[in-house]
């Protein structure tokens, strides 16, 4: 199959640094073509991919000084597709509902993973309009806010086999790693960690409408030596803060709709310690890759168990359902879905001379 991958431009496909969104896409790109499609990129410059890259801007736009506009780079996103839309058998689109009002009038199959939480009162009127724009859920629980649109299904993120290498020793200190927001829950993290008697090291963004938060609620109990914050980590910095923890951490208060992190510390053997709160009971199993607990009276009493947990089951429990060969098969079986379906291609794209 020929497959356009239009991510968002805010990182590198894959990211530099944090970055949930384009890491999937990358996976998912780079597995699609070690499966023999023809995957096209419609990225940044700085993006890197064994397919074809269309660079929409030199550089992602959250690391780009002095940031830009996004809404022209993703004009001209969305510009470069139509453009080159005939040449496609898929358009598989990452950035949430901008590009609804063009691929609904292309004529060529195409679908959206929604990647963000859609429970905002903004979205019931977007689905009224685009009701038949075909939409993959990346969690069950994810789906619930908006049942009357057109769910071809849901999947689940996955990552290379080995893009992070397991550690089956026990671990000696607890890890948090997300965004320094109050709906990712750090001070409950801290407070767990206190709490069980184990240091806490933090690898976190903190986006620039949270700095006050940070200063005011968490600064305060960073104290380098129990609490330790190691900021915004690359990839190898990240495997070995996770395969170095005896938990991951992940008291979240808001309806994540898949949480990468949980996977990802899946993948290093880590067990996870999660509150009961959107797609967390699909990811973790419980007993057996963490502890889905109530509140944080149980997560204290879970961080002290944490022993009982086999770290060989955990990354077994990831190369059984997180892989990015499995996203990549699933995703196909949608892509063949839709093919299979009539459309009707318009008579003429517009094409512009340069």
């Amino acid at each position: 199959m020929r497959i356009a991958q239009v991510p968002p431009l805010a990182e590198s496909v894959p990211p530099k640094l944090y970055g949930g969104t384009e890491r999937v896409v990358s996976w998912l790109t780079e597995e699609l073509i070690a499966l023999g499609h023809d995957v096209t990129l419609f990225a940044s410059g700085d993006s890197v991919t064994r397919g074809k890259l269309v660079p929409i801007v030199p550089r992602a736009l959250r690391l780009s000084r002095p940031r830009p506009e996004p809404l022209p780079a993703y004009a001209q996103q969305l510009d470069a597709l139509a453009e080159a839309a005939r040449s496609f058998d898929i358009l598989h689109c990452h950035i949430d509902w901008v590009h609804l009002p063009l691929v609904n009038r292309l004529g060529i199959p195409h679908l959206t993973t929604i990647h963000n939480r859609v429970d905002t009162p903004d979205l019931p009127p977007v689905i009224d309009r685009f009701r038949q724009a075909p939409l993959i859920s990346i969690s069950d629980h994810h789906r619930t806010p908006l049942p009357s649109a057109n769910w071809l299904g849901t999947v689940y993120h996955g990552m290379p086999i080995d893009e992070l290498t397991p550690s089956y020793a026990p671990g000696n200190y607890l890890a948090f790693l997300g965004r320094m927001t109050q709906e990712k829950g750090p001070e409950a993290a801290i407070r767990m960690a206190k709490a069980a008697g184990q240091p806490l090291h933090i690898a976190a963004k903190i986006p620039r409408s949270e700095t006050r938060y940070y200063k005011e609620r968490l600064l305060p109990s960073i104290d380098s030596e129990h609490i330790k914050l190691l900021g915004e980590l690359n990839d190898e910095r990240k495997g070995d803060l996770l395969r170095g923890a005896s938990a991951l951490l992940f008291p979240i208060d808001w309806p994540e709709p898949f949480g990468l992190v949980m996977i990802e510390a899946m993948a290093c053997g880590t067990p996870v310690i999660a509150f009961r709160c959107g797609s967390v009971p699909e990811v973790i199993d419980q007993g057996v890759s963490g502890f889905i607990v109530e509140n944080e009276e149980e997560a204290v009493a879970a961080i002290k168990r944490i022993g009982e947990l086999d770290r060989r089951r955990v990354r077994a429990a990831f190369e059984q359902r997180f892989t990015a060969k499995r996203m990549a098969q699933d995703y196909i079986r949608h892509y063949e879905s839709l093919l299979n379906q009539p459309h009707t291609r318009p008579q003429k794209i517009p094409s512009h001379a340069h």
